[in-house]
């Protein structure tokens, strides 16, 4: 009998493998980052083939951290960085270009093309998504025109466009499986999240052509191939559960009934709240994707995305010089009561929801004479819990369902200051789980339950175990006077 599923979370900077036990213990880990490419400002690409290796490399590393056999393994599965888009050849399995990350930029003349043609309405009420450079589309439009030979291999299928679930999907089964499932489907801006199927009006308005797409499976928790034989994993591993990285981890935090809400901390912030069978389309900047039920068929979620969070403090990191480790955030801001009136707009990669201004760059605003490095990283901080509430307030407006508490995970979610300081300034309680890894959760019980290493749902929801509940102590007048603060550094960050 097999022991334990194998989970790989492909994120934006690293590749986690988790190994997963029947009780949901973590057997074994591995993790690896990859390099970050800039070739110009705002763009951000990755070496997909360097994804694979290193994704290949962290698999093997985890099983033998977990001490298990070739053939201990039930199933594999993928959790991925969502948008991200590779386009490859079919015959040579190599990729055209560099992968084009959801956070880059490069396409946002496309988008704006596609604006000022009136289209950006059909593409709201068929994908709930709007017209911007974060989507996959206009990634894929802009690979085509940068190497015009190719149209026609993309014509005859012979050039083949992934997000990253389907390249290392279609890697790890050697090429057998060009497969993706609704919630990945979903963050394209190409497919019709009613109609579940890809839209031929949005194909023919960028000139994709479809025999370039993936398969789209009906659902996240079924078998998508199985692996071939590799140095570093055996042949005939079921690769059975596949999710965008919030969607498996709005699963991995037992939200899978409508009105439940997850925050994830991670590179950018990324709130869902599950709808169920409710589709909202939003007219304030929320998106609608699909996300996964209690058995992995696709439900409605609404979502706001955040560009900057995490990566708000890798730059003071890297960049600024003013922290030595991340994890000296929470000290450091701790260290000052307030952040003397300074603000942190970290929109390094423009706004994301609510503003979707693509153009609008990072702020530092307040500064006086007596500003100093520790009321920066405090307004970094703060900065992260600022946009999560700007999409918080637009959620419980729009869904007509009021949240009632915020389940975080991701790396920040360690932070006691952060999560305190969102409990307060949203007036939410915060329940942060034993474990963060909530995304790496998510896809394990997607691909255990599709090959009955689980037999039931209600098998792994005892998994998810709470950590700490953050409970709001702010007095509302301190928490709207800083909030309008905010405000008002956003709009002076905006272009538009």
């Amino acid at each position: 009998m097999s022991k334990a599923v194998l989970a790989l979370d492909q994120g934006t900077t690293g590749s986690t493998a988790l190994v997963f036990s029947h009780s949901g213990a973590i057997l074994g880990r591995a993790y690896s980052e990859f390099t970050q490419h800039f070739p110009q400002p705002g763009w951000v690409e990755h070496d997909a083939d360097e994804i694979w290796r290193v994704s290949l490399k962290v698999m093997a590393a985890a099983v033998a951290d977990a001490g298990l056999g070739r053939r201990d393994l039930a199933a594999i599965g993928i959790t991925n960085q969502r948008e991200t888009t590779v386009v490859w050849d079919r015959k040579t399995g190599r990729p055209i270009h560099r992968a084009i990350v959801w956070q880059s930029r490069q396409t946002a003349s496309i988008c704006e093309s596609l604006r000022d043609q009136g289209h950006e309405d059909v593409f709201r009420s068929k994908t709930g998504l709007v017209v911007d450079a974060y989507f996959s589309a206009t990634k894929i439009r802009w690979i085509l025109d940068q190497y015009p030979e190719i149209q026609s291999n993309a014509e005859a299928g012979d050039v083949l466009f992934g997000t990253i679930d389907t390249w290392l999907l279609w890697k790890l089964t050697g090429g057998k499986s060009h497969r993706t499932e609704p919630t990945n489907a979903s963050r394209t801006l190409l497919y019709d999240i009613q109609e579940r199927q890809w839209a031929p009006e949005l194909l023919d308005l960028l000139s994709i052509p479809e025999a370039m797409l993936p398969e789209v499976a009906p659902r996240s928790a079924m078998v998508f191939g199985e692996t071939v034989d590799f140095a570093e994993l055996p042949a005939g591993i079921p690769i059975s559960g596949i999710a965008g990285d919030q969607q498996a981890a709005l699963y991995g935090q037992g939200c899978w009934h409508p009105g439940q809400a997850k925050n994830t901390y991670g590179t950018g912030c990324f709130l869902l709240m599950n709808m169920g069978e409710q589709s909202v389309i939003s007219n304030s900047g929320l998106l609608t994707t699909l996300g996964c039920d209690s058995k992995g068929e696709p439900v409605f979620c609404l979502e706001g995305s955040v560009f900057t969070a995490g990566a708000a403090i890798q730059w003071l990191r890297d960049e600024m010089r003013m922290l030595r480790r991340a994890d000296e955030s929470e000290a450091v801001a701790e260290s000052v009561d307030n952040t003397l009136g300074v603000y942190l707009v970290p929109a390094f990669s423009g706004l994301g929801a609510p503003y979707w201004d693509m153009d609008a760059r990072g702020t530092l605003v307040g500064l006086t004479r007596g500003s100093g490095r520790s009321h920066v990283v405090r307004a970094a901080l703060e900065s992260i819990a600022f946009q999560s509430r700007d999409v918080l307030d637009l959620m419980n407006r729009e869904s007509g369902r009021p949240i009632t508490e915020l389940r975080v995970d991701g790396g920040a979610s360690a932070n006691n200051f952060l999560m305190q300081f969102q409990a307060d300034i949203s007036g939410l309680p915060v329940d942060r789980p034993t474990l963060v890894e909530t995304t790496a959760m998510g896809a394990a019980f997607l691909a255990g339950l599709a090959v009955g290493f689980w037999h039931d749902p209600n098998e792994v929801a005892h998994a998810r175990r709470r950590e700490r509940r953050f409970e709001p102590r702010m007095p509302s007048e301190d928490r709207d006077r800083l909030y309008a603060g905010w405000l008002e550094a956003v709009r002076r960050t905006r272009t538009r």
